[in-house]
């Protein structure tokens, strides 16, 4: 008889993923602690999930790798890269959980279930962050996806919210799909799933080939999605719209982070040789995602959708960078989603913070006069929204120079022209909710019910955006080190 080897993992292998394993077993411990608790302390497995957060980001910074480490047979990488996405996916999901916890609880909706699914949705952003081959990308879109969907259907008195996450589910299966048989596709030309190897054997003939083109070309549709990019954006409105505000704002935010580590991971390492194929690709994705965007936003009067539209044409920005091709155009895609993620996880801060029992304030009209009630926040949301227009100083601005910066390097200089003639049309529906702050009588003078912390942390978050506009550098250079 012919003996076979077995292949034994080390302890050692287990360390760089210890952050994943921590988040997994957390998220366990929350979902137990909500069986076992009596109905009065249930409010304990909000903080249990901050624990969590907390206790993740402690791991994290611990088994932190200098140099790009890859373990568990070329399944897991860790990267100074991972490191700094994690980090960044912990803090936004922990002050979603702050902004959203009063929203929860004036509507029932505060349960351990909520936190649960939070957990399970950073552990798939962590998995997709680290992925070293196109099985972990999809195991990691995969968990993110069915936490995601459960996310929108949470208030299940709400046909609308239902609606919407039977909308996401169809559609995200879909994309799912396509981008399953993608990989398959590329497998079968180039043998592997490892991203390692893809990227040695797509260097070599492969890259020509017509399967690993077709392959290719499905997996950018399953990006696209993930992303919300145009034509694959139909899901992103309606979720927006449908879902509770909280799980807008979770929606909006942490997940942007990763689909650019999924854009980084296979088209800029795993398919990078490939890149003239894949880069004619977003630069159609890119124009439509930045005129469908800012134009249909116009229209809106709904807030949540009017920044869903918003969210669209960001999109078109982030993949803008990717497309450069370079490690320019990946630091200011970097830039601009983590500058994006911590406006967007502000702007809807605010309308949480306008919220109130039976009453979502998520109309364009409920801000209007917010600057006679509240003249702090109107301040804050002035500057989230100047942010997001690309109004200097605030750090919107530098996200989007760099982006443009970086297509001019590379010669498509009627792509940087029509990007900013998009931002120009954007700034419309961004200076109209400043407008209705400051130029128009209040539509409210009920008095605001947030917290002493949650205010503060929206407090902070606002002068994030305007102290990183102020001195960008420190973003840009963490940037630049971990994409160098």
């Amino acid at each position: 008889m012919i003996e076979h080897a077995v292949p034994v993992l080390a302890s050692s292998e287990l360390v760089p993923a210890a952050a994943e394993i921590f988040i997994a077993a957390a998220a366990c411990v929350v979902l137990l602690a909500e069986v076992f608790l009596p109905e009065r302390r249930r409010g304990w497995t909000f903080v249990l999930a901050m624990l969590a957060l907390a206790g993740a980001t402690w791991v994290t910074s611990l088994v932190a790798m200098p140099e790009r480490t890859v373990v568990l047979y070329g399944q897991f990488v860790a990267d100074p890269l991972a490191t700094v996405l994690k980090l960044f996916t912990y803090g936004i999901a922990a002050v979603s959980l702050l902004y959203s916890r009063d929203y929860l609880r004036r509507r029932g909706l505060l349960r351990g279930e909520y936190c649960v699914l939070t957990l399970f949705a950073v552990l798939g952003i962590q998995v997709i962050i680290s992925a070293g081959s196109l099985l972990t990308l999809y195991l990691g879109i995969e968990i993110l996806a069915l936490s995601l969907y459960a996310l929108v259907a949470f208030d299940r008195d709400n046909g609308v919210a239902a609606e919407a996450a039977m909308k996401y589910f169809v559609l995200g299966a879909i994309a799912s799909g396509t981008l399953l048989y993608g990989i398959s596709i590329v497998y079968g030309v180039t043998g592997s799933f490892d991203l390692g190897v893809l990227a040695v054997v797509v260097q070599g003939e492969a890259a020509g080939g017509i399967g690993l083109l077709l392959g290719l070309a499905l997996i950018v549709v399953g990006v696209a999605f993930k992303f919300g990019a145009v034509p694959f954006h139909m899901w992103l409105p309606d979720v927006y719209h449908g879902s509770p505000t909280a799980v807008t704002l979770f929606i909006g935010s942490a997940p942007k982070i990763a689909s650019f580590a999924l854009a980084i991971r296979v088209l800029a390492e795993g398919l990078g040789g490939a890149v003239d194929a894949w880069q004619d690709m977003l630069v159609v994705l890119a124009v439509l995602s930045l005129a469908i965007g800012n134009v249909v936003a116009i229209a809106q009067t709904n807030l949540k959708r009017m920044l869903a539209y918003s969210t669209i044409s960001h999109v078109g920005f982030i993949l803008l960078g990717i497309l450069a091709g370079n490690a320019a155009g990946y630091q200011a895609a970097m830039f601009y989603t983590l500058t994006y993620v911590i406006l967007a996880v502000g702007a809807f801060g605010v309308i949480l913070l306008l919220s109130r029992q039976g009453f979502e304030s998520d109309e364009l009209d409920d801000f209007r006069g917010l600057n006679q009630t509240s003249p702090w926040y109107a301040f804050v949301m002035l500057l989230l929204m100047f942010g997001m227009a690309g109004v200097p100083p605030i750090v919107g601005f530098w996200a989007k120079l760099q982006v443009i910066k970086a297509v001019i390097d590379i010669g498509l200089v009627w792509l940087a022209a029509f990007a900013v003639l998009m931002s120009v049309i954007g700034a419309f529906y961004y200076l109209r909710v400043v407008k209705n702050m400051y130029f128009e009588e209040p539509a409210s003078r009920e008095p605001l019910q947030a917290g002493g912390a949650f205010r503060l942390v929206l407090s902070l978050n606002g002068l994030a955006a305007l102290a990183l506009g102020l001195f960008p550098g420190l973003l840009l250079a963490l940037c630049a080190q971990v994409l160098g």
